[in-house]
């Protein structure tokens, strides 16, 4: 049974203007990866969505569990 994807729609709203790959250059993983994370084909180990929340000046709950 398959589960729908679900966008990361808070990571998309902060992100604005910028393209994927200035936000995955400054987080030093590839564009692709960050695009899985924000599809929600994958969620970031917690390093990393530590410095996604640093990054976006947020935090990991607010980003990836909408709280």
């Amino acid at each position: 049974m398959s589960k729908s994807v679900e966008k990361n729609k808070k990571l998309i709203e902060l992100r604005g203007t910028r393209t994927q790959q200035d936000v995955a250059e400054c987080l030093g993983i590839r564009q692709n990866h960050y695009s899985m994370i924000e599809t929600g084909q994958r969620l970031p180990r917690r390093e990393l969505a530590l410095k996604i929340a640093t990054y976006f000046r947020s935090t990991v709950d607010e980003i990836f569990f909408g709280q």
